[in-house]
């Protein structure tokens, strides 16, 4: 499939789900002249992220978009089932792949003066509506600012600044993705996946899913977003795996019969260690 035909394909979806291209824009990050200049088929090669990216949004698989075989299509590998069944596992982003809540949070802080309680309350406070696409991050940015007293700020600039990947998972997530389906499955506002994607931040591999909750208007841990996710692994629920820091996400996921597994921010080799016991083959 070349540029023309996978522009083509992209601008399908994107109508099928009743997306206009602003729109698509706001949920996946990528600029108006960029994803204007992707559907016209004027890039070349656009990049795997953001192909993988708009298929999750779009709902629809990266081979939907790109055709089989081509070169964003995804790659072949050896796939591999775990002695417990496993075959697919999604990794959680925030609090797992990477930090950055508090240094974000002291940040805001000492450019404007506000108390780190406020900022951490404000935050908190409207994360989930955020998170799940009930309110823009336009309307978070403006609701911040009016609590702190500043004229306008970014938020998304903080966070992508204060981001910083946790390295031991992000190697069991290379290592994972050689022999098994990988995703990311995370509660996160719009944008933020590609952003991270763009700055190297994430993984550079291409994944078999991304369900970003902002694109799905689910959050963890609503029953929903498991279901989505579940769909888009395509493999039985008691196959998948979710490693994520989240008690209460867990939890939900084992009610839907999937595997689980506590990411402790905190000792992270260990719990690296233990994703690599549950995929033994």
């Amino acid at each position: 499939m070349n540029e023309v035909e996978l522009g083509h394909s992209i601008q399908m979806a994107r109508k099928k789900v009743g997306l206009t291209q602003q729109e698509l824009c706001q949920k996946t990050g990528i600029s108006y002249s960029t994803l204007a200049k992707i559907e016209r088929g004027a890039i070349k090669s656009p990049s795997v992220f953001t192909v993988v990216h708009i298929a999750a949004i779009c709902g629809v698989s990266v081979e939907d978009l790109a055709g089989t075989p081509s070169s964003t299509a995804l790659p072949q590998k050896s796939l591999k089932t775990a002695k417990n069944g496993i075959q697919f596992v999604y990794f959680d982003i925030n609090g797992c792949m990477v930090r950055f809540f508090q240094t974000a949070f002291a940040r805001v802080a000492a450019d404007t003066g506000a108390s780190p309680e406020l900022i951490e309350g404000t935050f908190w406070h409207y994360n989930d509506a955020v998170c799940r696409g009930e309110l823009s991050l336009d309307d978070f940015n403006k609701i911040l600012a009016e609590r702190i007293g500043e004229p306008t700020i970014d938020w998304s600039k903080y966070y992508l600044e204060a981001v910083q990947p946790i390295a031991e998972v992000q190697e069991a997530l290379h290592w994972a993705s050689q022999s098994f389906k990988v995703g990311l499955l995370s509660n996160i506002m719009p944008g933020l996946v590609e952003a991270l994607m763009q700055k190297g931040t994430l993984p550079k591999l291409v994944y078999d899913a991304i369900v970003d909750s902002s694109a799905v208007h689910a959050i963890k841990p609503e029953t929903e977003i498991y279901q989505i996710a579940a769909e888009k692994a395509g493999v039985s629920p008691s196959d998948i795996l979710l490693v994520d820091d989240s008690r209460a996400n867990l939890m939900a996921a084992e009610k839907m019969g999937w595997h689980t597994l506590w990411f402790d921010d905190f000792r992270p080799t260990e719990s690296t260690d233990k994703i690599k016991e549950l995929l033994e083959v």
